[in-house]
């Protein structure tokens, strides 16, 4: 390749495209992924008439069996979709009132602590009935169920520990966000 091939790779190969890509790719993704839950979901309710929030998208894999489990998937692209939403949007964060950042900054922390807390009951709920059901020598991680908030709908214990986890990380990458851009837009008001 010479120089103007290269040139030419630069302009058209730019991180700002780069992270539009990524963001659609996942953005699309998460839309198949819940789509498919909810899908069978109905589908499992109206044959059952009860629904386990999550159960679903446990039970399945990615295209092939082993390929992943979708609830991983899910939170992966979740967090990796709203990484190309910060990178994407980085200068109007920059450009924001300080209000405004100090709003969301204050909302950033309370999901913070709400995010943080459901995340370390689910995974101290989660470890406690494996361990029953080590005792009982009888494992299958994948069907562990809280009633919790509502004994009619349990939730899958799989999804909610990784969904809010997936919340706890993009709750903290928001406040350092914000924050970050509290320095940066100080160091270019400073600048002569």
């Amino acid at each position: 390749m010479n120089k103007a091939d290269h040139k030419y790779l630069d302009r058209l190969i730019t991180p700002y495209r780069i992270y539009i890509i990524v963001f659609y790719f996942s953005a699309f993704m998460m839309l198949y992924i819940t789509s498919f839950g909810m899908y069978w979901s109905w589908m499992d309710y109206k044959n059952t008439g009860t629904i386990n929030v999550g159960e679903i998208i446990v039970k399945n894999d990615l295209f092939f069996d082993g390929g992943g489990k979708l609830v991983t998937y899910l939170a992966i692209f979740a967090v990796l979709s709203w990484f190309c939403v910060t990178k994407i949007g980085s200068q109007r964060v920059l450009n924001t009132p300080k209000i405004a950042k100090d709003i969301f900054s204050t909302i950033c922390v309370v999901l913070i602590v709400v995010s943080a807390y459901e995340f370390v009951y689910n995974f101290t709920v989660w470890g406690s009935l494996i361990t029953i059901d080590v005792l009982d020598k009888s494992i299958n991680l994948d069907e562990l169920n809280i009633k919790y908030p509502n004994p009619e709908t349990p939730w899958n214990l799989v999804f909610s520990t990784k969904m809010t986890l997936a919340a706890l990380i993009i709750s903290c990458h928001s406040f350092y966000v914000i924050h970050k851009s509290y320095k940066s837009s100080t160091t270019i008001k400073n600048k002569p």
